[in-house]
């Protein structure tokens, strides 16, 4: 409600004296400040801060008289009376210089003149020019305590126990004194209890203050005790006096009275304040609530802050500023909501940490409006020393709500706040309405509107602040006229004619209604109250308001669709209507008296009414489901009378008019029914007038602020699905719930209420933190203040509160009504949380708990298993036994995610299960969803399972890492190359021991990250329990012919799959059927199948040297060159080198190995394989699915030039070279298949090999193939099929895909050759041990086909490690090698 913002500002006094300021006393209208030392009274000016005169007594005077103390204005301005401390009253005339003289000037530039004949011009614009004069001293031969004025009478209470009345005019006649001991005291004012009176001998008044509403005094005695005198009849006479006790008080200091709320603030040597209300039946004084720092918040202050010393109320009375004897200052609304504190965090400490000492404070006031408090500190260092220095006041800065002045803004979801001269607005954010939130959310930071120089200028400060539905249009009143700012514009909006401007003050408020700007003013012209209603769009002056003359001075207004409603000074409510001319060019409206509604009966003072709201809400019957437009209807008006909110509801009990009936006669309505008191203890109201079938529980409620005791809301409850209401179920319920935070404003549809807190940020001053405080720049003393947005979710607190009165059914409404916020997950997690931590923390046995409740009604929702799980990870493992005793055993829970498939969630449980149950069930849990990961493609969940299973295995006590939040691709993406491996594409034949062929693979270990899997504990049984479930998920793939998901499982999870494979060589690596294994592999990797051109009979590409260039060279440069240059790291690990390929034997007789990979250990490099982006999965069978590899295909032409410069093609050609383009898949398919080809080529899985290489239509790789075959550690059975599986594939082709035969067509020679050998039954000893010289004889035909490339030759070294997706478009062609462009196949050793 209000903030500080800023650095406080110090005021300097012209004048130097060795006394320090002790008082500070505003005048009535705060423009004037009387500032008081010792033997000193000066007047200040509220704006500009400046020192208008200066009164010194005289040493003789001083002497006689004693020090100044207290004093008070006249509420005039005309004198100020001051308390002196040897008992005299000395009353001195304030003096107005002559019109045309002014202290101060403001100097305007060139070419604005016309300021300075615009009528008050002195009186807005220049500090006037004072002067003081003493009247006749006025001896009271008694200490002065306290002093009070009255509109005639001065009010002296003196130590000797006497009340002095005195008059303002010094007449001696009207001087009247009251003994405290013949005021009759009780704890009531009710006649059985009167006889029950307190002797007040020997007891004075320590310090009292005056209340206009409850007419009386609070007063505070000098042994603590607290009272209020109130006088029997109009004149304060001795026999006319009586008071009432608060009861059980012993520790008063002193006393500050709230006039619109009708409460009296005491302060207590406690440190706390005690905040009391007059009982209206009684006439008890009965405590409301209290003001006091609470241990949670301030555990280091709270109890040590000395009695209370000052309470100062706002001008609007809307908060309390409070001080202690140890000093700080702390701020609470009117019912009790603290709003700042300067006893602890960045006012209490330095950057550093060490504690500054607390501002002293030994006087301080509100000034005008209440944007500044003016302090005066009490430092007794200064105070003795006699050096000349010039005197300081402090002045906070603050800037506040509009609600505090103008309560009509409720009805609005904005938050409104102004200072001085400046707005601040929520700033609407855009994105927030694609998620379905409103725009008003936004984020943390303010629209700050600068009001008008020139409006500010003339008439002060800000009185009055409206913002439009919209959040476009504001408008502003000061002490004269008002102005209007539009944000589509940025442009402000002022009075033409100032003379217009300066014969109007705001009285009422402002509000909007659609584009104009609704005013109740006063015309200091026709000395008339008026209503007044200008357009936005037009220029701002009288000629084009609608203007309507009101018979009494108004002081509320408020908007409801189109009716507006004033509260007056007779204590009565008019309703009016709006409607706009239709006749008339210009828009213009039309206002018409619809109701006068008097409600002097409930209303003792007019100023006591807060807020008026028209409102749709009524308690009868409940509106049914079927008719929701009737909630838009005027049904009551609310009116908040001093913290007491009264509902006056439409009287319906009389005969009816049917709605046909009631057009013509539409303007008479229904009368108001006697006024009901629906809360206590409100200060801010808020209800739409809008209407939403989906959510009407939020938007027909009503909502209340209520200080220390946070919001309540009046709920309207609902039939379900059309039954008739229960007689015995209440129509509405109100609801108490506490927020963290102030409410500002109240979304009604997103369930938000938003507001405003005060932050902080240090600077660090020079001064150190030894030196004397006055000394210390304000930057040092005083953190640097802020005001930030916040908002706070209340719908858990509303779920809850209805859940504990059996409310279920209308709970679990609401909640469905809500259930699309994107928060809605976190209302639920925090209902659960806070219920938990209430009752599982509870020292006292709960007879009947909520949690149960709150779980059942959770399982309505399909968030349940998260929202269980998340509370529990959040919460302490003491309070889960209670937690899951009443939501059910979390194995259960578990198992219900996996048939959800929820992995995610499932993973969460788990974690639960591990420290709730034996190791055995959480072993046995975690198998079942690593097994379930696995099958889904759940990487990333896959990792953190193994890392789970290892840490049960281990035994270790550390927590396994929470569950990922975003998964890592599916097996339908591109696979990795796992970090762990090395790729070696040659080793040196030295490297092979010289009689022994290792047919069986040895199982490697990774050299990388991943080593800590299969470490140095691989040995143990938990990691064989990890390995056979992979294996396990391996063979499965294997056997479903899913070789993609097989790659990506390999790459994602570093699963060696060379070694498995080769252990599986004979048993699940086996191809059964060759067609149906191309035909998966073909789906598998979107790989079209091949098509014969229709060019192709006739194409002379059908000679050798062509197909040579298509078949090898364009299928090396796009995959296999593509496959060797890809991200691969630069450090190769060392490869042990008993790891050795049963290929690597074959190694020793070709010639083109390099020589720098046959000396010493073989040179290794890593390989990464990327996940495929979804952009590449393009659909296939077109040339058009080549434009990915376009810019390869280039180069590729290229380098056909450079080798072939004598080849020229032709159109057909060029057909040709297309079709068989088109022919291949997308370019990751091809390198994943090329990196398939390597793997199984390793593991001598021969079958594969085939199959990838029909796929890719590599010739080179089948005439490979076949010369292994001739090696006699080759099994028979291995042979016969892919012997059998050829020819199956050939007579698949001559059937169903004639796009195959080219190909067969060109490996035909090979198949020959396998069915010429003959079939020859494989002995035992052809698998012991052979010589190399022996295992060398069966060489391949062709060396050359067999190409080895050495890492160093073929990594490109722009490519960085770990780079991502493999880059075609930005690979440069590469350079063949001359001396053989035709070869095509690889020899790649994986380790």
């Amino acid at each position: 409600m209000y903030f500080l913002t800023g650095w406080p500002r110090r005021l300097l006094c012209p004048l130097r004296s060795e006394e320090e300021p002790l008082h500070i006393q505003p005048s009535s209208h705060r423009f004037f400040f009387a500032l008081l030392s010792q033997t000193q009274l000066s007047v200040w000016f509220s704006r500009p801060s400046v020192l208008i005169v200066s009164y010194i007594e005289s040493v003789k005077a001083a002497t006689q008289f004693g020090f100044y103390q207290k004093a008070e204005w006249k509420p005039d301005d005309s004198m100020i009376a001051v308390a002196a401390a040897k008992g005299y009253v000395l009353l001195f005339d304030v003096i107005g210089g002559r019109e045309d003289k002014c202290l101060y000037e403001p100097v305007y530039p060139k070419g604005s003149s016309h300021i300075k004949v615009t009528p008050g011009y002195k009186e807005e614009q220049c500090a006037p020019a004072l002067s003081l004069e003493m009247k006749k001293p006025v001896d009271l031969e008694a200490p002065i305590t306290s002093l009070l004025t009255m509109t005639e009478d001065l009010l002296v209470a003196t130590a000797n126990g006497y009340l002095h009345i005195l008059r303002w005019d010094g007449v001696s006649n009207g001087h009247k004194e009251i003994s405290l001991c013949t005021i009759p005291f009780s704890l009531d004012l009710q006649s059985s209890r009167a006889g029950l009176c307190v002797d007040l001998a020997g007891l004075h008044i320590r310090d009292m203050d005056y209340c206009i509403t409850l007419d009386g005094f609070a007063v505070v005695f000098d042994d603590g005790r607290l009272g209020f005198i109130t006088p029997t009849a109009n004149r304060y006479t001795t026999e006319q006096l009586q008071g009432v006790w608060a009861a059980d008080v012993t520790d008063g200091t002193c006393v500050a009275v709230n006039n619109k709320y009708r409460l009296m603030a005491f302060g207590c040597a406690s440190g706390s304040v005690l905040v009391y209300m007059i009982d209206t039946t009684t006439g008890s004084m009965q405590l409301s609530h209290k003001f006091e720092l609470t241990p949670k918040h301030y555990p280091d202050i709270w109890n040590k802050t000395g009695p209370v010393k000052l309470i100062r109320w706002s001008p609007d009375y809307s908060v309390a500023m409070v001080t202690w004897e140890c000093g700080g200052l702390a701020l609470w609304s009117v019912f009790g909501a603290q709003l700042i504190c300067t006893l602890g965090e960045d006012f209490a400490y330095r950057s550093d940490g060490t504690k500054k000492d607390p501002l002293k404070i030994s006087s301080m006031s509100w000034g005008a409006e209440g944007y500044h408090l003016w302090v005066l500190s009490s430092n007794k260092e200064t105070m003795s020393t006699s050096k000349l220095k010039q005197a300081g006041i402090l002045q906070f800065q603050f800037i506040k709500s509009a609600l505090t002045v103008n309560p009509c803004t409720s009805n609005q979801e904005q938050v409104l706040l102004h200072g001085e001269d400046r707005l601040y607005l929520t700033c609407g954010d855009p994105i927030q309405a694609s998620s379905g939130l409103s725009t008003l959310l936004g984020h943390k930071h303010w629209h700050v509107v600068q009001v008008h120089y020139m409006y500010s200028r003339l008439f002060f400060s800000l009185q009055f602040a409206a913002i439009d539905s919209a959040g476009q249009c504001m408008a502003v009143a000061g002490r004269r006229g008002f102005a209007h700012y539009s944000l589509f514009t940025r442009k402000w909006k002022l009075f033409g004619n100032i003379t217009q401007e300066q014969n109007m003050t705001v009285t009422g408020g402002l509000a909007w209604w659609n584009d104009f700007v609704v005013v109740a003013c006063y015309n200091f012209i026709d000395q008339q109250e008026e209503l007044r209603l200008y357009l936005r769009s037009s220029n701002l002056d009288n000629a084009f308001a609608s203007i309507t003359r009101l018979h009494s001075d108004t002081l509320l207004l408020n908007v409801f669709r189109n009716m507006v409603v004033l509260f007056r000074a007779d204590c009565s409510i008019c309703l009016y209507s709006i409607e706009l001319k239709q006749d008339s060019p210009n828009p213009s409206v039309c206002i018409e008296l619809l109701q006068e509604v008097s409600m002097s009966r409930y209303i003792p003072h007019p100023g006591l009414v807060v807020s008026v709201t028209l409102t749709s809400v009524r308690t009868e019957t409940g509106i049914s489901l079927k008719a929701p437009q009737q909630a838009c209807m005027a049904e009551s008006i609310m009116l908040n009378l001093a913290g007491q909110l009264i509902m006056l509801q439409r009287d319906r009990s009389g005969p009816q008019v049917r709605d046909k009936e009631a057009q013509p006669n539409q303007k008479k309505l229904l009368p108001f029914c006697p006024p009901v008191v629906l809360a206590q203890c409100v200060e801010n109201v808020w209800t739409t007038c809008r209407s939403n079938r989906k959510k009407r529980h939020l938007l027909e409620a009503l909502w209340l602020s209520c200080g220390e005791a946070g919001m309540k809301v009046w709920l309207p409850l609902f039939p379900r699905d059309h039954r008739k209401p229960h007689s015995f179920l209440s129509r509405r319920i109100m609801l108490p719930f506490h927020i963290n935070i102030y409410p500002l404003a109240v979304l009604f549809e997103d369930a938000l209420v938003l507001g405003a807190t005060n932050e902080t940020v240090l600077y660090d001053g020079a001064a150190s933190a030894g030196s004397n405080p006055s000394s210390e720049p304000l930057e040092a003393l005083f953190p640097f203040c802020t005001v930030e947005r916040t908002s706070h979710i209340y719908l858990h607190h509303i779920l809850r509160q209805l859940l504990v009165r059996n409310l279920g059914e209308q709970a679990l409404m609401l909640a469905q009504s809500c259930a699309t916020l994107p928060y809605f997950p976190h209302v639920l997690e925090l209902m659960v949380h806070v219920v938990l931590e209430e009752e599982a923390t509870s020292r006292e046995p709960i007879p009947d708990p909520l949690l149960p409740t709150v779980a059942k009604f959770i399982t309505e929702f399909p968030l349940f298993l998260q929202t269980i799980v998340h509370c529990a990870r959040k919460t302490e493992y003491a309070l889960w036994n209670y937690l899951f005793a009443a939501v059910g055993n979390p194995k259960d829970l578990f198992e219900e995610c996996l048939m959800a498939q929820d992995l995610d969630t499932a993973a969460s449980y788990l974690i639960i299960l591990q420290n709730m149950e034996v190791p055995a069930v959480s072993r046995q849990h975690a198998t079942l969803l690593f097994n379930t990961a696995l099958e889904q493609g759940k990487w990333d969940l896959c990792r953190h399972m193994i890392r789970f299973l290892k840490a049960i295995g281990s035994g270790e006590a550390e927590t396994p890492p929470s569950t990922p939040t975003s998964q890592e691709p599916s097996s339908t993406g591109g696979f990795e190359f796992f970090r762990n491996r090395s790729i070696s594409l040659s080793q040196s034949a030295d490297s092979v021991s010289a009689g022994k062929f290792n047919l069986q693979k040895t199982f490697s270990m990774p050299s990388g990250p991943s080593a800590k899997w299969w470490g140095k504990d691989a040995d143990c049984a938990e990691n064989m329990y990890i390995d056979m479930m992979l294996w396990r998920h391996a063979r499965h793939l294997l056997e479903q012919v899913r070789l993609r998901d097989l790659g990506c499982f390999s790459a994602q999870l570093g699963f060696e799959l060379i070694g498995w494979l080769c252990r599986e060589r004979t048993r699940v690596a086996r191809v059964d059927d060759f067609v149906m294994a191309l035909k998966r592999l073909h789906n598998d990797f979107l790989w079209p199948f091949p098509v014969i051109p229709a060019c192709s009979l006739s194409s002379p590409l059908k000679n050798g040297r062509c197909k040579a260039v298509l078949s090898t060279q364009l299928l090396k440069s796009q995959s296999a060159d593509s496959l060797l240059n890809s991200d691969m790291d630069t450090a190769p690990p060392h490869v042990p080198p008993t790891n050795h390929s049963w290929l690597d034997g074959l190694a020793t007789g070709h010639k083109e190995i390099d020589d720098t990979s046959s000396h010493g250990a073989p040179q290794t490099q890593e390989a990464f394989l990327s996940p495929l982006t979804k952009v590449e999965e393009c659909s296939i069978g077109s040339a058009t699915d080549l434009t990915e590899t376009s810019s390869m295909v280039d180069g590729d032409w290229t380098m056909v030039d450079e080798n072939f410069t004598t080849l020229t093609l032709t159109q057909s050609e060029l057909e040709h070279i297309s079709m068989e383009l088109a022919n291949k898949g997308p370019h990751k398919s091809q390198v994943q298949l090329r990196y398939l080809l390597h793997v199984f080529m390793e593991a001598a899985c021969l079958e594969w090999c085939v199959v990838i290489g029909l796929i890719l239509r590599d010739s080179n790789v089948i005439k490979q193939v076949v010369s292994f075959l001739d090696i006699p550690e080759v099994a028979a059975e291995t042979v016969q099929s892919i012997r059998t599986g050829l020819l199956a594939v050939d007579a698949w082709a001559s059937s169903d895909c004639l796009g195959y035969k080219p190909f067969l067509k060109l490996i035909w020679p090979q198949v020959q050759k396998l069915m010429e050998n003959s079939v020859e039954q494989v002995q035992p000893e052809a698998f012991q041990p052979a010589s190399t010289s022996k295992l060398l004889e069966p060489v391949p035909p062709r060396v050359e086909d067999i190409h080895t490339v050495t890492p160093g030759q073929s990594l490109s070294p722009e490519v960085s490690p770990g780079s991502g997706p493999w880059p075609t478009e930005d690979r440069p062609p590469e350079e063949p090698e001359e001396d053989s462009p035709d070869e095509g196949s690889y020899d790649c050793t994986l380790s």
